[in-house]
This record gives structure tokens, C-alpha cells and sequence, in this order.
């Protein structure tokens, strides 16, 4: 079957008609405080307007048909087109002269990464900074509905793992049609948005700057309109408390949220994925909080109170807020946790390869990944003793299908391979060997702070062009499933059959 070029193209307009959009809202923003970029910003906006509809335009007669490879591609280029559109605001004020570096922050956008090569965030325009935040919101919205409506149609990385809770064959789907499902999604998104938004500018934060960190909070994304990130409020504890209910919302499957306010609360106490979620938090806060109380006081300026309960909350605080910051993929930083002990450090490069929960916003392996793995596992050992014997695995008390456990077993595999590759990688370009596995996970998890030279308190500013390009390829393939990206280059996919 030969592809349908035509609707591939119609969508891929339909795209930068939205993405366009968005960038002359950011021209509204900057009119609004008066930055000198407006212009600019209208001229990208419209740019890639133009672009978008041109596309439609002659594509409009096309077959209504899509099918799996089709998808693949409008998926894939659909991010790729988004960021090469994305970077020109950058480009077209001088905020960031080089494509290289406006690709990157781009692309670090709209997969909710967070990595940065900004040295100076606070001299940036408004407008800029609200189209660089927006990258992050956009990227978030997408990868829901693409997690939810479109990942389970492609057969994509263990995502048919939704039974109990996604749309598909299921009694308790949100809604029969995907555009449904999409808006109901669209709309808890938004109106979480809202509500951090609403939370950070009565703590204390202006609008502007609570407005920009609601939205890479839902999006899991971390880019902060301070050079500090979040580190600049640590004398206002109630915004990073904030931030770190609406950093766990974010990293929940955005359905329970939907079941959460349809009243349906038991279906959230009984999902797995969710107990494990919010075990692994509550555990691995608890091991760095006591770390950072004993061992870590010298050396981080945070932590600062001189009476002991206060240097309790505080320890928990930096705990939790970074936990959930790494787990999440979100990446804001409140305290530079590479100087708080050698094992703190190894830790969270750990915490790298967790991800939050499937359906989320979040990045890197899943914790329903994870707790398959875990599952089947422990089965091998029975089924050592037991050869003869039928031990499925079990997720929510339904036995999980042998396609998708080689399914996730797949993806495990492929990601640990991308890892190692990632990180040879980034040692050919001459960066030591902490910095470049630090680099692979991060940009592969889209968690956003790295280690060594790339650690929470710098930027990727430092990077070699072409390791920047090699990031945001890794971002790519990280934020789709790897299995949505690296498919396109198996020489099958393109024969016509």
C-alpha cells in the first residue's frame, strides 16, 4: 500500500496552523509589556501561518483514510516540523542568533525537557519567554492525547496497558470517540494550568512569572523565567509546595485526574501504577530528606535555618521538591542536589530512568514499566519451578497479554541500548564520562538537568553543535516512545505493499 502523502501533509499544516497561533499570542504577550520583540514575534507567528495553510491548501482533496504508517510519520514529523517552525521567534528577535541553539531550546520545549542553553534568562523579553514556556504547554497537551488516543491505535510501547482506563475495547473508556476523550483531557489540563496559576500568584509570584511556571509544571517541562529556577523562591516555601502538588498531578495518568472528578475515587486507590507511583515518592523523599538533614547541611546554602525544626522542613522540602522534579521529568531545581553527598548524586541519576505515570505528561521509562518488569520477573522464578504451570502477569487484577509484556520488555531493552549509544555518543565529542552519561539520560528521559559541567545549576550552552543536534534527536526519540521514531528508519517501513 503506497502512503497517502497528501493527508500526511494536511495534517502537518493543520499543525503549524495551531503552532503559528500560538506564536501571535506571544506577540500579544509582548505588546502587552511593551519588550520591543512584538514585531518580531508577529512576523514568525505569521510565517508559519502561511506555511500551514499553503500546506492544507493543497493537500485539501485528500483521502480521509490514515493508516499505522502514515501515523508514524505525521507523528514523528509533526514534532520535528513543530520545533524547525518553533525556533524562529528565537531567531527573528535575537534572543538566540544561532538555528543550532534555537532548534535546540525548541525542541527542549516541546518535549517537555527543560534543558537549556540560555545563560542569561532574566535579560530575555517577555514575549519570548512566554513562547518558550508555551513550547512546553503545547508539547505537554500533545503528548496526552498522543498517549492516550493515538499511541494504543499504533500498538506503541505497552501503552494497551490502559484497558481499565484509556479509550479502546474497554467498559470504563472516557469516551468512544478520541476527539471526545481528547477534549476532556484538554479541559483538566487547562484547568490545572489555571488553578497553579491562580495558587502561585496569591503566594506570591507575579502573574507573568506564575502564568509561565504553571505551564511548564503541567507539562513536565522545567524551563524557569529565573536564572536560579525555582531556587529563587526558597525564602517563599509555600510556592515550592506548590509546585510540587501540581509536579505530582502532572506525572499522574491525566484519566484518574478524569476519574477524580467524575467522583470515582476508588478507581484511583486501586490502580497499581498509581500506589507504586506514589510509594516510590514517598520512599525515596524519606532516604534523601534524612541524607540531606546528616550529612548534607555543610554544604548547601539552602539549608540555612539555625533552628532544628527549620532545618528539618527544609531538608524535606529540597527532598521532595527534587524527587518529584526528577521522577516527574519536570526538572526545576530548588537546591543543586550534586553537592549534597556522592550517593545523592548517583541517586538521582537513578531517578532518571523511573518516569512518572503512563498517560502523564511525564518522560522516561514509566512506572507501569517498571512494575511489569518487576512482575514478570518474580514470575520467572516460579515459572522455573513450575515450567508446565500458566502464571500471567497481572496488572489491576487482569492477566496482561504475553504481546505486551515481550512489548515492554522490548522498550526496556531498546531504551537501556539508546542510553548506552546516547552517552558513546557524547564521549566522542569529548565530554568526560559523567557529563555524557549524565547527558544520555537526561536528554533521553526529557528530564532536563544533567551531571558534571551539565549539572542542575548550568545550562547545555556549552555543548558542541553537533552534541546539541545529538540531544535533541535523543529528546525526540525519548519523548515518542522510541519505538514512534526509530521505526522510520527500518528499511521496511518504506517498501509499499
Amino acid at each position: 500500500m503506497k502512503l497517502n502523502y497528501k493527508i500526511i501533509f494536511h495534517f502537518l499544516g493543520l499543525l503549524l496552523l495551531f503552532n503559528g497561533g500560538f506564536m501571535l499570542l506571544s506577540a500579544l504577550v509582548s505588546l502587552l509589556y511593551k519588550d520591543g520583540v512584538t514585531f518580531e514575534l508577529f512576523l514568525a507567528g505569521i510565517a508559519t501561518v502561511i506555511i500551514g495553510v499553503v500546506s492544507m491548501v493543497l493537500t485539501r482533496n485528500h483521502n480521509k483514510e490514515m493508516n499505522k504508517r502514515e501515523g508514524y510519520i505525521v507523528v514523528t514529523f509533526g514534532w520535528v516540523m513543530m520545533s524547525l517552525c518553533g525556533a524562529l521567534p528565537y531567531v527573528f528577535t535575537g534572543a538566540i542568533p544561532s538555528f543550532t541553539d534555537a532548534f535546540f531550546e525548541t525542541m527542549s520545549g516541546y518535549t517537555t525537557t527543560g534543558a537549556s542553553i540560555l545563560n542569561d534568562i532574566e535579560a530575555v523579553p517577555k514575549g519570548v519567554l512566554f513562547w518558550r514556556s508555551l513550547t512546553h504547554w503545547i508539547g505537554g497537551m500533545g503528548i496526552i492525547v498522543l498517549a492516550i488516543a493515538i499511541l494504543p491505535l499504533l500498538g506503541i510501547g505497552g501503552m494497551q496497558l490502559f484497558a481499565a482506563e484509556a479509550p479502546g475495547p474497554s467498559a470504563d473508556k472516557l469516551h468512544p470517540r478520541i476527539t471526545d476523550t481528547a477534549k476532556r483531557l484538554w479541559l483538566i489540563y487547562f484547568g490545572y494550568t489555571a488553578a497553579e496559576t491562580l495558587l502561585l500568584n496569591l503566594a506570591g509570584m507575579s502573574f507573568f512569572d506564575a502564568i509561565n511556571h504553571a505551564m511548564c509544571t503541567l507539562s513536565t517541562g522545567g524551563f524557569s523565567t529565573k536564572n536560579a529556577s525555582v531556587a529563587y523562591w526558597n525564602d517563599q516555601p509555600i510556592i515550592q509546595y506548590i509546585i510540587i502538588l501540581f509536579m505530582f498531578l502532572a506525572g499522574v495518568n491525566f484519566v484518574l485526574s478524569y476519574f477524580a472528578f467524575k467522583g470515582k475515587v476508588q478507581k484511583i486507590i486501586a490502580d497499581e501504577e498509581f500506589k507504586l507511583y506514589s510509594k516510590f515518592i514517598i520512599i525515596f523523599t524519606a532516604i534523601a530528606a534524612l541524607i540531606i538533614y546528616f550529612q548534607a547541611d555543610a554544604s548547601i546554602s539552602t539549608i540555612d535555618h539555625p533552628m532544628v525544626w527549620g532545618k528539618a522542613e527544609s531538608s524535606f522540602r529540597h527532598a521532595l521538591f527534587q524527587v518529584l522534579s526528577v521522577i516527574t521529568t519536570t526538572g526545576f531545581v530548588s537546591a543543586d542536589y550534586t553537592l549534597w553527598s556522592p550517593f545523592l548524586v548517583v541517586f538521582f541519576f537513578g531517578l532518571m530512568f523511573l518516569g512518572g505515570s503512563a498517560g502523564s505528561t511525564s518522560g522516561g521509562v514509566k512506572v507501569v514499566r517498571h512494575l511489569i518488569l518487576i512482575k514478570n520477573g518474580f514470575l520467572e522464578f516460579k515459572r522455573t519451578l513450575h515450567p508446565n504451570a500458566i502464571l500471567p502477569v497481572r496488572y489491576n487484577k487482569r492477566a496482561v497479554s504475553g504481546d505486551i509484556v515481550f512489548n515492554v520488555l522490548g522498550f526496556f531493552i531498546l531504551y537501556m541500548l539508546s542510553f548506552i549509544i546516547g552517552a558513546l555518543v557524547f564521549s566522542m565529542f569529548g565530554i568526560q564520562f559523567d557529563a555524557a552519561i549524565g547527558l544520555a539520560a537526561s536528554s533521553l528521559g526529557n528530564v532536563g538537568p544533567a551531571l558534571g559541567d551539565f549539572g542542575p545549576v548550568n545550562n547545555y550552552s556549552s555543548l558542541p553543535p553537533l552534541a546539541k543536534w545529538w540531544s535533541a534527536f535523543l529528546m525526540l526519540i525519548g519523548r515518542l516512545e522510541l519505538f514512534t521514531v526509530l521505526i522510520l528508519f527500518t528499511p521496511f517501513f518504506w517498501r509499499n505493499r
